[in-house]
């Protein structure tokens, strides 16, 4: 209605060539929806925590965590020289130091990787079959008695092949362990390392095939992550993404990239002085790789620093500022994820999710607020930002940076609400636009 007078609605289309687009667009919609299923919607680690094959024990979780509080005892043993050691907002510090020392009593690592390949190195077949064998007994242990980090496997040798059948079998004699301990666990993630094409990908999913025949599984049950360590794993030959058909080619059952700070930089001639995850040519192969999963419901995994907090204090200090300044960095380009080479990085990893998550804690949820009651503010948004502001919060959430009782007090939403608003493709009327 204008000025009180009805609008005449007429149209020139007729119906039949709306149903001739549905017709000639349903398999193309199909196709996109088969491709980018959109996020998965279930938590994702803030790091991986790599322990060769051979030193890993039960005790491995509980003494990377007494060895980082160890570490904060020694060289930062309140907020304010924490604060002063890594650069960090004193008060921020303060709000942060202690949920730190919590999350390392509590939970010390988030994703362990019991390591069969670089960090492991060739061994003697018994060896490593004992080995493999071992760590299949202890995670199921584990699981058992609740001391199991949320996420749990193995990265195995890769598929080239020089090392194919080694590494075929340690994952075969580990994945054997787990299901004769019982239901294979949850959390559960395989590594496959070096991938240079997407062949290789196609040839781990048809070995996990088998061995889901061969125990009975559900199709589709076993996983993997695909480390990005080689510049065809960037780029083919003929200049196309390799890395956006090796996620196709898993078939579904990719579930992360992994970038290989170190192997990445060797492959392209990068000097060892200057081998790190802020280099330009890392920049790069992660955009790609980011630009390659989005939508797809693989998620992206930062590399690591070599630099290890360890000798006297102001050493630590220094490697824990380079390591809590990394840290910063790839979160604000939505990698959420890292790998921790030393107990002695556990304190700056929290330390910096921590921090990244409190410190724009009530703009988000002002905004968030302000959207799902329909009122105006300073930014005016719109339902993809409403999605990466309850994204932000549930990621803050799952770590322990956020209690839900602070978001649910600020924004009047519970975590039921907020998956809503960060995974509308589950259609949640929440979620609708305003």
């Amino acid at each position: 209605m204008s000025q009180g007078r009805q609008e005449r609605v007429a149209t020139s289309i007729a119906g039949a060539v709306g149903a001739e687009i549905d017709a000639f667009l349903a398999p193309v919609d199909a196709e996109l929806e088969r491709r980018y299923p959109g996020d998965p919607g279930t938590r994702q680690p803030v790091h991986t925590v790599y322990v060769p094959g051979d030193a890993f024990t039960a005790g491995t979780l509980r003494s990377w965590g007494d060895r980082a509080l160890a570490a904060l005892d020694e060289h930062a043993p309140d907020a304010a020289s924490f604060a002063a050691a890594v650069g960090m907002d004193p008060v921020l510090a303060e709000a942060v130091y202690g949920r730190v020392r919590a999350k390392l009593e509590r939970e010390p690592v988030e994703d362990l990787r019991v390591d069969f390949e670089d960090g492991y190195g060739n061994r003697p077949d018994a060896e490593e079959d004992e080995a493999a064998a071992r760590a299949a007994r202890l995670i199921a242990e584990a699981h058992r008695d609740g001391t199991a980090a949320p996420y749990t496997g193995i990265r195995m040798k890769c598929m080239e092949a020089a090392v194919r059948d080694r590494g075929i079998r340690t994952l075969d004699i580990f994945l054997t362990g787990l299901a004769e301990a019982g239901p294979l666990p949850g959390g559960l993630v395989l590594t496959l390392p070096k991938v240079t094409c997407p062949e290789q990908v196609t040839a781990m999913v048809r070995l996990l095939d088998a061995f889901e025949r061969a125990r009975g599984l559900e199709p589709g049950r076993l996983g993997f992550e695909i480390q990005i360590e080689t510049s065809q794993a960037v780029l083919a030959a003929d200049g196309t993404a390799t890395v956006a058909r090796m996620i196709q080619a898993a078939e579904g059952r990719a579930t992360g990239l992994h970038y290989g700070t170190f192997d990445y930089s060797a492959c392209l001639g990068v000097s060892a002085a200057y081998q790190a995850s802020d280099h330009p040519a890392a920049d790069h192969a992660k955009v790609v790789m980011q630009v390659a999963a989005a939508g797809t419901g693989v998620r992206v995994s930062d590399g690591s620093t070599n630099v290890l907090p360890v000798g006297p204090t102001a050493q630590v200090h220094a490697a824990w500022r380079l390591h809590h300044g990394l840290t910063r960095r790839a979160l604000a380009r939505a990698y959420y994820q890292g790998w921790d080479m030393h107990p002695g990085h556990l304190p700056t990893r929290y330390a910096a999710v921590f921090a990244f998550y409190r410190e724009s804690f009530e703009q988000t949820t002002a905004r968030l607020a302000r959207y799902t009651a329909r009122t105006a503010g300073d930014v005016m948004d719109e339902p993809a930002t409403a999605k990466a502001l309850a994204g932000h919060l549930l990621r803050g959430l799952d770590c322990g940076a956020l209690d839900h009782a602070e978001v649910a007090r600020a924004t009047g939403l519970t975590r039921t609400d907020l998956e809503g608003f960060a995974f509308p493709h589950r259609g949640d009327p929440k979620a609708s636009a305003p």
